[in-house]
């Protein structure tokens, strides 16, 4: 059987991560609110520690490695945001940690991870494997893997921001019906997803995933872990994974509704509506959410977008707003 976390998995990752994570604002938004004459609510990652909400997911897993494991450190790969999660996390707790990014992430990315202490190596994504390289790291150094998405402890992280928008919606008073998540590989919409459920709160979670990379939108249509085509590079480098992870469909195929799908140019429209509406700093992948629902792709009067990573190039914000 694939393992899944439960709602108990978590509330121990609440517990877990507390002394360290930031509880990020739910902040209700009245002019999206009167663009679908109801109201909308932002989960601002963009302000966690490391600026995205990899952070609670790569801690929770570390701090689940036995404490005589410890010292071999932990060994990742990603193109950005988990990695700057897994170093950060990592720092906190003393271990080591190394890191095998693409030669072509961002380089405020790859900054940002090299900023925590994190060893750093790179790697041709159209030409090497990462996993394969990762793998022989791990094997060399006896660490332990901290995968981007498909791991139960890594969803349970995840999940936590989750249970904060069910617990903050109803202290503003809303009983929310909708939450749309960006997602790449899945940890996070199908943890929020768990997260939503533990609170009680039955809103309907839906995915928002890149044109051409939509294999969670696929895979819920076909009720089996599907690809997508891929290829085309797009301006949401955070969510570029073709397929949803085995352990993360396994959660999500019970718990999430239709996956949606936004083209470049309503990331970019989004990109541009935060930086010069809402006056925050958002990233393409992070805006995902924010793309649907202002490309009117999103159903429901209380609706919650979580706006998931903030880590992005000042110059190309810049650019994408000269052109808006």
């Amino acid at each position: 059987m694939v393992e899944i976390p439960g709602p108990d998995d978590v509330l121990a990752a609440a517990c877990r991560i507390a002394p360290y994570a930031v509880r990020t604002p739910l902040v209700e938004s009245p002019q999206l609110g009167e663009k679908i004459g109801g109201r909308v609510f932002l989960k601002l990652e963009i302000l966690q520690r490391t600026g995205s909400f990899k952070f609670r997911g790569a801690l929770n897993r570390i701090l689940m490695i036995p404490q005589d494991q410890r010292a071999a450190g932990v060994v990742a790969f990603s193109s950005g945001n988990h990695a700057q999660g897994v170093a950060a996390a990592a720092k906190l707790l003393a271990m080591p940690a190394l890191i095998v990014m693409p030669s072509d992430a961002p380089r405020a990315k790859i900054e940002g991870t090299r900023a925590f202490g994190a060893e750093i190596v790179l790697y041709d994504r159209l030409k090497e494997d990462r996993e394969a390289i990762a793998a022989r790291i791990c094997a060399e150094r006896r660490a332990t893997l901290v995968k981007p998405f498909d791991d139960p402890g890594i969803m349970a992280g995840q999940g936590t921001v989750g249970l904060e928008i069910a617990e903050d919606a109803a202290r503003l008073g809303a009983v929310l019906d909708t939450v749309l998540v960006p997602c790449s590989g899945g940890g996070l919409v199908s943890g929020v997803a768990l997260g939503l459920r533990t609170a009680g709160l039955a809103a309907k979670a839906h995915s928002v995933e890149p044109e051409n990379y939509d294999g969670m939108r696929r895979s819920l249509a076909a009720g089996t872990r599907s690809s997508a085509p891929g290829g085309k590079q797009s301006i949401a480098d955070a969510l570029m994974a073709p397929t949803p992870g085995e352990h993360v469909f396994a959660l999500a195929k019970n718990l999430l509704s239709p996956g949606l799908v936004v083209r470049d140019a309503e990331l970019e429209t989004a990109v541009a509506f935060a930086a010069t509406r809402l006056k925050l700093l958002v990233e393409p992948g992070g805006a995902a959410a924010l793309a649907a629902l202002l490309a009117g792709k999103a159903e429901g009067r209380n609706i919650a977008l979580v706006l998931s990573g903030g880590n992005a190039d000042f110059a190309a914000v810049a650019e994408i707003v000269g052109r808006s």
